[in-house]
């Protein structure tokens, strides 16, 4: 894992968070979520179809610069998972799986929480969600995680359902030195208290059908 703090600046995050349509949203139980340019099907194949041009510029451009997505299929992304968690809120340990090159880039928007990170049982199996995370990374407001490797074949992560994150520090945060400023979490005792967060997951699906181009693409009679 690679933690980049302030990967974009606060008017790109205002413009971020003021591109996101309104209509795209599905409500799950435990949060609400979108998928762009459309949701994988059963067979974790992707209609092939242009990124919105607000999630391209600036991230993909920045991706670019560092050199991430250089090696993957498509050679940049092309499928943005959006997610948002209110406090209390949160995700069951999990896996992103085999349907997307293994790499993953996460920028956060608007508040801070932990992630948990669990290391998989030896035969597999996904973690309970009661066990112990192995590590907790903690993502500040407009920063960029980056899972590629082992820890995107090896482990699972997921957020737990709490309104605060308690007992930050350097022995407990694994990226607590690469914050931008842990100053603000050590004048508050240790925690952080949760807003509204939004992430942006940007990750390259293997396979892509162009159907969905060519259907676009039709001429009209």
């Amino acid at each position: 894992m690679y933690y980049i703090p302030n990967f974009i600046d606060p008017k790109e995050e205002a413009e971020l968070l003021n591109a996101i349509p309104s209509n795209r949203w599905i409500q799950l139980q435990h949060r609400r979520l979108q998928t762009h340019p459309s949701s994988l099907s059963k067979s974790n194949t992707l209609l092939e179809a242009p990124l919105p041009s607000w999630l391209v510029n600036p991230v993909i451009s920045r991706f670019k610069s560092l050199g991430l997505f250089s090696d993957s299929p498509h050679h940049a992304p092309n499928h943005v998972l959006i997610n948002e968690y209110n406090p209390n809120e949160g995700i069951m340990p999990h896996e992103d799986g085999a349907a997307y090159y293994p790499i993953v880039a996460t920028v956060s928007l608007s508040s801070a929480l932990c992630l948990d990170v669990y290391e998989k049982n030896q035969d597999g199996d996904q973690a309970r969600p009661s066990s112990t995370p192995k590590w907790r990374v903690l993502q500040e407001p407009r920063s960029l995680l980056i899972t590629c490797g082992s820890a995107y074949t090896d482990t699972l992560h997921g957020i737990s359902e709490a309104e605060v994150d308690e007992d930050l520090g350097p022995d407990a945060v694994a990226n607590w030195t690469l914050l931008g400023d842990n100053k603000v979490f050590v004048d508050n005792g240790g925690q952080n208290v949760r807003t509204t967060r939004i992430s942006l997951t940007y990750r390259d699906v293997l396979k892509v059908s162009k159907v969905g181009a060519r259907i676009l693409g039709r001429p009209r009679g």
